[in-house]
């Protein structure tokens, strides 16, 4: 036998070694690389994201302001400190931010962020960018491009639906009667005010079913129809009736679902003021308000808008809210 000779299947399992160890180091690299990936987006990237939101708080402080103090002398009414709710000096952050339209807290959430707009020729802008317009994963909570924060009846404001929970990441807890019981009071602040808004509907839809992308409404009563349809398709009732009919203004968040093609999950608000004068709350919590039960029946009975009288006939939702002495 020959000095270094080897037998033939000595050397077939040397090969098979070889190749299973090479599979074995890919497989550790990748791996390897897609835990980086993950640890990148699921806690480096909302960590440095959650950081940037607490610096420009930190870098532009609410100022104090004295009595009387209004927006036109670059003042701001302290709306919402009774309330313990922070703010910003708004007036110098757009100025160095010109995109930042307000800053959106749910208080007792992650939702604490700047509100950033961009036009109608990049609409979805800040989708993939931060603030500073730099690209981020997370993008940015961010006000659909035809909304007028101080004269739109409906600021519709859109986020990622982050595995993470950052941005509208949580946005699916409110689904849970209990939770959004706790956390009903949404805050916007904007040049003019740090407004209080109440959830009035949670609902998983999509723009066939809910007119959710209507910032604007034409016709008299157009906003309350609004609510009242968000209220017919809402996975429960929240109690906040009276807020409906004399409200002047709705916050609609919006942010992506899973269930179906094209789903969203959608909370509307009601800007609360006028809404106490809305109708006579009776022990159970609800409302009668004759106004309501008018224009909730044509919505079911007579065809409605937008489609929301065949759900709500079909769901018999009807009838069961007038069993629960509702109407």
């Amino acid at each position: 036998m020959r000095k270094g000779w080897k037998y033939p299947q000595d050397r077939t399992m040397k090969k098979i070694v070889n190749k299973y160890r090479f599979w074995q180091a890919v497989l550790v690299l990748v791996f390897c690389i897609s835990t980086g990936l993950l640890f990148y987006q699921m806690v480096y990237m909302p960590m440095k994201n959650r950081e940037a939101a607490e610096r420009l708080k930190d870098e532009f402080p609410e100022e104090n302001l004295p009595p009387g103090g209004s927006a036109s002398s670059k003042e701001r009414p302290p709306a919402g400190k009774e309330k313990g709710i922070p703010s910003v000096d708004l007036a110098a952050l757009r100025e160095k931010y010109p995109g930042v339209q307000g800053w959106l807290t749910i208080p007792g959430t992650n939702i604490d962020y700047p509100v950033l707009q961009s036009g109608e020729d990049s609409p979805e802008y800040y989708l993939k960018r931060n603030y500073q317009g730099e690209w981020d994963a997370n993008g940015s909570l961010f006000l659909q491009w035809n909304c007028q924060v101080s004269e739109s009846p409906n600021l519709i404001i859109y986020g990622h639906n982050m595995n993470s929970g950052e941005m509208f990441g949580n946005l699916d807890k409110f689904t849970d009667a209990g939770y959004c019981k706790e956390h009903a009071g949404i805050f916007f602040q904007t040049m003019e005010e740090v407004a209080e808004y109440r959830i009035v509907s949670v609902m998983k839809a999509d723009v066939r079913m809910f007119p959710f992308q209507q910032a604007d409404f034409s016709e008299a009563g157009g906003l309350q129809d609004y609510v009242i349809q968000a209220k017919v398709l809402g996975m429960f009732e929240t109690g906040e009736d009276a807020a409906v009919m004399e409200t002047d203004q709705v916050l609609t968040l919006v942010t992506c679902s899973y269930e179906w093609k094209d789903a969203r999950n959608i909370i509307v608000a009601v800007k609360i003021g006028m809404a106490d004068q809305a109708g006579v709350r009776t022990s159970g919590g609800s409302v009668r308000n004759d106004r309501f039960v008018e224009q909730f029946v044509t919505l079911c009975v007579d065809g409605g808008r937008n489609g929301a009288a065949s759900m709500c006939c079909n769901s018999g939702k009807l009838q069961v809210w007038y069993q629960c002495g509702r109407i």
